[in-house]
């Protein structure tokens, strides 16, 4: 896609039987990290800290270029810097494959399972899926990106939303609102369009720890910070459906390409962007009516075409990838005003809805039984034998846009034209190599001092990578230094 560089960081849940003697969801995750980096040895393992919560050993860099890590007790796969939006959907896909092989491999997977999911039914806790865009400094972040940004993020759901069983009600947002909490607590949802809607408390916030945001405003570019901003977004459900995966980004992509060149929706600002938030998402009618800032109404599929209409005007023909989500913005904003259902092979939460739906009737349940919430986790595990969408999938129920040879490439090589190749040859070089290492996506350093930068994600730094092997060779060659190695300054 045109001069844009993109990449998703997926939590993982973990369902495990809970009779005696059997190891933790927790164990679990770790047990399959420790896998992949010590028996399938596909990465290395950081040997430094990177940061207070992430001690040495708590994950590293894939061959891919990707990255596996404990998060708070969860497993996260985020995949390398991509310039295609059809190689982070393989990506993605890519990250369930590893962590499924890893599974079986471990004898784990007939009894435990990964859940590409965002909410856990029963402890009320949510998983993110979060968003990575590159984005240039011409516009000013605060001021024009955000506020032109938020309307199409909370109207976005409509064809990227996951689905979901029931509802979460976060006291957190809901206090000093009494008014709306009790209109909540009164009209119990028994299905919603978005697993995330329930969970973002707040429009903008710097800290992902503190409070769920729409936006996460923290400054870490990761690259050349004269350049280049990194657009960090929480609110995204994590998608089964690879077209699903790939309308959610490159729609955004293009909005962002809007924004570069100046470019901005009018009169399509909302009263409350995080209550719009929850109310497309719990609205059963479908009809997705919002207030505008000037107390008008208008439907999120109305926001969605504003920004469309003028993506169709500046950015037609920019190239394939472009022009194919500008045509399948489109196509599914059209089906999804004449039907939602008509969307049942490439949106999930209607392709969901539409299983819990026939579910129900052939067994005569009602939305408040345990067994709809199974059937919802069992729609995202990751095991494709187990797996409710896997097995539509495999019917040829579910549209594709990538192939199972371009997933399976992506499980073990980076992308070729991003930053991400020349770091994938340097973690393949310190695996062969006894040389103590700090690598991160912008930097690799050595014990012997030298280091290399990758300032710029659009490059693949094949020269001064060559000249770096050989400064890891002669470093693996040299006796070893006393101390321990300190991360040094950004």
């Amino acid at each position: 896609m045109e001069d844009r560089i993109f990449g998703l960081e997926t939590e993982y849940g973990c369902m495990a039987p809970e009779h005696e003697g059997f190891v933790s969801p927790d164990a679990i995750s770790v047990k399959v990290k420790d896998h992949i980096f010590h028996s399938e040895r596909i990465g290395i393992v950081d040997i430094h800290y990177r940061g207070r919560d992430e001690p040495p050993g708590n994950g590293g860099f894939l061959y891919n270029s990707g990255r596996v890590y404990i998060d708070m007790g969860h497993i996260e796969y985020t995949t390398p810097e991509c310039k295609s939006l059809f190689d982070v959907v393989a990506f993605d896909r890519a990250g369930e494959r590893i962590l499924q092989r890893a599974l079986k491999s471990l004898g784990l997977e007939k009894e435990a399972a990964f859940l590409k999911n965002n909410v856990d039914h029963f402890t009320g806790a949510t998983f993110g899926c979060h968003e990575n865009y590159l984005v240039r400094r011409n516009v000013p972040f605060s001021t024009v990106v955000i506020p032109s940004l938020l309307p199409f993020l909370v109207t976005r759901q409509i064809f990227a939303g996951a689905g979901r069983v029931g509802s979460y009600d976060d006291s957190f947002y809901y206090y000093g609102r009494e008014d709306r909490e009790e209109a909540y607590r009164e009209d119990p949802v028994v299905y919603q369009i978005s697993q995330r809607a329930d969970h973002i408390v707040t429009e903008i916030y710097q800290w992902i720890q503190f409070s769920r945001a729409i936006i996460n405003t923290r400054d870490e570019p990761l690259a050349d910070h004269s350049r280049f901003r990194r657009l960090h977004l929480l609110v995204g459900d994590s998608n089964m459906s690879e077209y699903a995966a790939a309308l959610k980004i490159g729609t955004t992509a293009m909005v962002l390409n809007l924004l570069e060149r100046k470019v901005f929706p009018r009169d399509v600002g909302l009263t409350d962007p995080v209550w719009a938030l929850k109310e497309v998402s719990r609205d059963p009618t479908h009809r997705w009516l919002l207030e505008r800032s000037d107390g008008r109404t208008l439907t999120a599929i109305d926001i969605q075409r504003s920004y469309l209409e003028l993506a169709q005007r500046h950015l037609t023909g920019l190239d394939e990838e472009s022009d194919w989500v500008l045509r399948e913005w489109e196509r599914t904003l059209n089906d999804l005003e004449r039907d939602p259902m008509s969307c049942v092979d490439r949106v999930d939460w209607v392709t969901k809805k539409w299983l819990l739906d026939m579910f129900r009737e052939e067994e005569g349940l009602s939305w408040s039984d345990p067994w709809m919430q199974s059937l919802d986790l069992e729609y995202h595990n990751i095991n494709p034998d187990k797996s409710l969408f896997y097995d539509l999938e495999r019917q040829g129920s579910t549209q594709r846009v990538v192939k199972d040879d371009h997933v399976d490439r992506a499980s073990f090589e980076p992308p070729q034209d991003t930053r991400a190749k020349g770091r994938s040859r340097l973690v393949k070089v310190l695996s062969e190599n006894r040389v103590r290492y700090i690598i991160d996506w912008d930097s690799v350093y050595l014990e012997n001092e030298h280091h290399l930068s990758f300032r710029d994600p659009f490059e693949t730094y094949d020269e001064e990578v060559d000249a770096f092997v050989d400064e890891i060779k002669n470093a693996s060659n040299a006796p070893p230094s006393p101390g321990s190695m300190r991360r040094p300054p950004k």
